[in-house]
């Protein structure tokens, strides 16, 4: 009798453990930044690791409630990232609705899952009251969710962080508006590369900050970890919104060890990852093929050498066996 009790209670705790994992928001609950720290609401460090969906215009079958859920119950996502695409032909400028339907898809497939979702503003370039606009009724539509993150600047190119600054700091008081506490990310020039200059010249004024840093590692080596590292030692908060193992142009061979050595790095210094994409175009960092369904269900024949690593990084940190 005592031996059947113990299986019944090993499996009991097994159970109870895996539906921890797979409801992060129910484990971590409302997200803040302390110092250098994503912290949870116990005040505790924590690194949420995802993937990032691909363009919403130019791969939308992928957005969609029942592919959230694959990768938070099979890849074991914390996170993921919905990119709405802003400034190509057939983006969010050009066709709202559509837009908004199929990012709100993912926002809610991910409440649905309880795990976190970042409302990526996926542009290059400054379209501050489209932006504000935009956020204004994401903030207002889900602000009282835990869930939610927003990154309001993907990737500023060419121009100076003072205008990346000025900018950011417009968006973030539409935000704060309507949600007072979730995180925002902050992106700054040069593809998020240059979070040293941020170190030296932060946003004041508000809470909740985080600033995003991306590499693709056959590219971005240990001069960007540097960078981060020097940030890190300022006491600001980094976020990698955006990250895989080739070349930055998403094509090439992928650089293994060097992706070891910045999963290496994140993990020494808490910092989230979200890796680059979901997605099936002919390209190294898109991790599908043509072959993957739209909804999930993806097999290791469905899955490019990307996004078998990546799968398998993902499983490793929720602590999921095969």
């Amino acid at each position: 009798m005592k031996t059947l009790i113990f299986i019944l209670l090993a499996v009991v705790f097994s159970v109870t453990t895996n539906n921890l994992e797979a409801q992060p928001v129910k484990e971590h609950g409302q997200l803040a930044v302390n110092g250098k720290f994503l912290v949870n609401q116990q005040s505790e460090p924590v690194m949420l690791t995802g993937v990032s969906y691909g363009w919403h215009n130019w791969w939308p079958r992928f957005y969609n409630e029942e592919s959230v859920t694959w990768l938070a119950e099979d890849w074991g996502c914390s996170v993921v990232r919905a990119a709405l695409g802003v400034g190509p032909r057939g983006s969010y400028l050009d066709r709202k609705e559509w837009s908004l339907e199929k990012i709100e898809a993912v926002i809610e497939g991910a409440i649905q899952n309880d795990i976190y979702v970042i409302i990526d503003w996926h542009s290059h370039e400054f379209h501050e009251e489209e932006a504000k606009a935009f956020f204004t009724e994401m903030a207002k539509k889900y602000g009282d969710h835990p869930h939610v993150i927003y990154e309001i600047f993907n990737e500023p190119v060419r121009d100076s962080w003072e205008k990346v600054k000025a900018y950011s700091v417009e968006v973030i008081k539409a935000i704060r508006k309507h949600d007072p506490d979730n995180i925002i990310l902050v992106g700054n020039p040069h593809w998020d590369q240059d979070i040293h200059i941020v170190a030296d010249s932060p946003i004041e004024g508000f809470d909740n900050l985080m600033y995003t840093v991306h590499f693709y590692a056959a590219t971005h080596k240990q001069e960007l970890r540097d960078r981060c590292r020097y940030a890190i030692d300022k006491n600001i908060p980094v976020f990698i919104s955006e990250s895989a193992g080739m070349s930055a142009n998403g094509d090439g061979p992928i650089n293994y060890e060097e992706w070891h050595k910045w999963i290496d790095f994140m993990k020494e210094n808490k910092i989230s990852w979200v890796s680059w994409s979901v997605s099936d175009k002919d390209e190294t960092c898109s991790m599908l093929k043509p072959s993957a369904s739209d909804t999930g269900g993806w097999t290791e024949e469905d899955l490019k050498e990307s996004g078998i690593k990546t799968r398998e990084l993902l499983r490793e940190m929720a602590g999921l066996k095969e």
